[in-house]
């Protein structure tokens, strides 16, 4: 019912798991992952149990192949499971049992396991692979995973349809103002095109979640002028300061001490063209 690619970044800096599936809410149940330890889906007739049970004991520094083959032989269910790992050196293993309905099967590479059962055909989790390897290695993990998940779903994808989709990505100390390991974790529930949906939201959030990966030359210094200018501008929309509107607009992490992202002073001043200086 579900195809998905787990991997790591060649820089061996991120993890992540990109999934689809005709089901509701897919991203509930498949993925996980943590930094320096590694990711995992667990899928078919999932046990969400090897989520926790896998991430602690790749913590623990067990490789992708005795984490999955513990989990595996410790499970009655075994026959109906589909499972993908990847681990902190970005060793790959996938396991996928014998009673998961055809289509059903993976593959491993470098950094990469892929999965898949109730697929259209063999080619979707072949057409994954070849996206994968073939997107550029410095690319953003999100931006790598999200084409395999295009080129399985453009090679049939799920048999039933589409349904949900869903992207997590961990590096270090990326998650909300470095409060945890999050770096992005976008689920479509319920959708006739999931995947295209899910590819909308991973632009939106890397429109509003840059921060201080701003480039230098995309940020305008924060003079007096300008922030006067700028507040006064917030104000003849309705809004009490800049940053209110900022808030409103959800642009919170384009701002820094010193700079206000150039495109965020565009969009105000485009929003305001009847305001004056002199007014």
């Amino acid at each position: 019912m579900t195809f998905s690619i787990v991997a790591r970044s060649a820089d061996g800096e991120s993890w992540g798991v990109a999934v689809a599936s005709k089901f509701f809410s897919v991203g509930s149940v498949v993925p996980a992952a943590s930094a320096g330890v590694g990711a995992v889906a667990t899928q078919s007739m999932a046990n969400t149990a090897y989520k926790a049970a896998a991430l602690a004991r790749l913590s623990e520094g067990a490789t992708a192949a005795d984490v999955l083959q513990q989990l595996v032989d410790e499970d009655d269910g075994r026959d109906d499971r589909q499972l993908g790992i990847v681990d902190r050196e970005g060793r790959a293993a996938t396991y996928t049992g014998a009673s998961c309905v055809d289509y059903a099967g993976g593959v491993t590479g470098d950094g990469y396991a892929i999965q898949g059962n109730i697929l259209e055909s063999e080619e979707v989790v072949s057409a994954m692979e070849s996206a994968f390897v073939a997107s550029d290695t410095a690319a953003a993990l999100a931006d790598r995973l999200m084409a395999a998940l295009r080129a399985g779903d453009a090679a049939g994808g799920d048999a039933r349809g589409r349904q949900s989709a869903a992207l997590l990505v961990v590096r270090d100390g990326a998650g909300f103002l470095g409060g945890d390991d999050v770096e992005v974790e976008l689920r479509v529930e319920d959708h006739p095109d999931p995947i295209v949906e899910l590819g909308r939201l991973v632009d939106y959030h890397r429109q509003l979640w840059t921060g201080s990966a701003v480039p230098e030359d995309e940020r305008t210094p924060d003079t007096p002028e300008l922030l006067a200018e700028l507040d006064a501008r917030a104000r003849a929309l309705g809004h009490r300061e800049l940053v209110m509107w900022m808030s409103v607009n959800n642009y919170e992490l384009l701002g820094g001490v010193d700079w206000t992202a150039t495109r965020v002073v565009e969009e105000l001043r485009a929003a305001t063209p009847d305001w004056r200086a002199d007014a």
